[in-house]
């Protein structure tokens, strides 16, 4: 019987805070490889699932297609229809949550550890036999459409969109992941179909488990769910080669309260520089009280409730991004001030005080992602996925404490490009922009 007394609370409590995290490798016999992570106190399991690709892979035309498909993995699959898929995952106590974006896609699973076998067997039927009904196609279909709708009175997702196209042009990165009206109207059940075969497939697949489960029944389980799969998917995009104006581009929307997007070229989180450039921007905008851009903007003027900026790595380009909102009327002194603390910081770099504040706060708020099984599940296939070692967990606040005073200043000075740095407004500022 399931042991429904395991509430969530206890679930997420399953993990100490960042308790010394002991990867295991595994690989299955059919060849999939794991990461796991063992913690026996709790009866529960969280298992993660990405497939590097996301709706990059749409081809031109057919935009929408993997997030719609994605949207169906859990109307039906197997011999069960949608409502049969809800009550088989309801009568495990289980949840399965679905996501799609630019780079990949995901499937989170989290089950008692003696429902294991049940559970595999219902994650085989979402992975591998997806049912792609009809009536669930059109029910899907018209839910996502009613965002593409929605999203086009939203000033946030105008931008984001806008910036998009002028950033990458012809590259899939450009396109909308949701699709537009005309391409999600033109889906077919054959392009959906061709969705899924092309996301999901063994040579793109990474996976993590945390919990209750052992390395031989994780890889028992790792066949049981995914040895069905083919054995290779679409190809993936190839590298973006972003452009930027440097200029400020209007796009005419009514709306008291304008958007700014921004960005530049980003540094790949591979690259020697990467932490330097991650501690630097701690500094300038990540969207601290104690950042230079939340200082000037919002604290000493109080033109805006927020502004952030942020290291953008994607798998085909990096940015180093951000965005904001404020009055129409005050959008000009908002990029300027964004642009002198961007030519500030590339002239001076950080003081010492904000260099052992930032890395006080970087090394301090770290372990507190670590405050669950799911969490720590997610977060190992995000390093997966991104290329890290099993290390990087132990190793990765050695690398902030180990960034100086002058390899910020030196990474300020390369990095930041204030000739570079271009503008998304949507709204109506009174002035006119460049």
């Amino acid at each position: 019987m399931i042991r429904a007394a395991v509430t969530a609370a206890a679930i997420a409590l399953a993990f100490p805070a960042f308790a010394e995290v002991d990867i295991q490798q595994v690989e299955s016999p059919g060849g999939i490889k794991a990461w796991l992570v063992e913690e026996h106190s709790i009866p529960f399991v969280a298992l993660e699932i990405g497939f590097k690709g996301g709706t990059s892979l749409d081809p031109a035309g057919k935009q929408g297609a993997t997030n719609l498909m994605t949207g169906l993995l859990e109307e039906g699959s197997g011999d069960w229809d949608s409502q049969g898929f809800a009550r088989a995952r309801d009568d495990l106590a289980m949840s399965v949550d679905f996501d799609s974006w630019d780079d990949g896609v995901s499937i989170s699973a989290r089950f008692l550890t003696e429902t294991l076998e049940p559970a595999g067997e219902l994650l085989r039927t979402v992975v591998t036999d997806p049912a792609f009904d009809a009536e669930s196609i059109d029910r899907v279909r018209a839910q996502v459409l009613a965002s593409i709708r929605s999203d086009r009175e939203d000033p946030q997702a105008l931008a984001g969109d806008y910036m998009a196209q002028e950033v990458y042009g012809d590259h899939p990165y450009a396109r909308p992941g949701d699709g537009t009206e005309e391409t999600v109207t033109a889906l077919t059940r054959d392009d959906i179909v061709a969705a899924w075969q092309g996301a999901m497939a063994k040579d793109r697949v990474y996976v993590s488990a945390v919990g209750d489960i052992t390395p031989e029944q994780l890889e028992t389980l790792l066949d049981k769910v995914l040895g069905d799969l083919p054995a290779a998917g679409a190809p993936l995009p190839g590298p973006a080669d972003p452009q930027f104006s440097g200029g400020v581009h209007v796009i005419d929307y009514p709306t008291p309260q304008a958007v700014i997007r921004f960005v530049q070229p980003g540094l790949d989180r591979d690259d020697p520089d990467f932490f330097a450039a991650y501690v630097m921007n701690q500094v300038l905008g990540a969207g601290s009280f104690e950042s230079r851009l939340m200082s000037e903007i919002r604290e000493k003027r109080g033109l805006t409730y927020g502004v952030a900026a942020y290291l953008s790595a994607k798998d085909q380009s990096d940015l180093l991004a951000g965005g904001m909102a404020t009055a129409n009327a005050t959008v000009a002194e908002s990029i300027d001030l964004i642009r002198r603390e961007w030519q500030k910081m590339k002239d001076e770099g950080v003081t010492q005080d904000e260099l052992d504040r930032a890395k006080t706060y970087l090394t301090g708020a770290y372990p507190l992602r670590f405050d669950g099984n799911g969490r720590i599940a997610n977060i190992l296939v995000g390093m997966q996925m991104d290329g890290m070692g099993p290390d990087y967990i132990a190793t990765r606040n050695d690398k902030v404490e180990a960034v100086t005073l002058e390899d910020v200043r030196r990474v300020a000075s390369e990095l930041l490009d204030p000739a570079k740095l271009s503008f998304v407004v949507v709204g109506q500022p009174p002035e006119t922009l460049n």
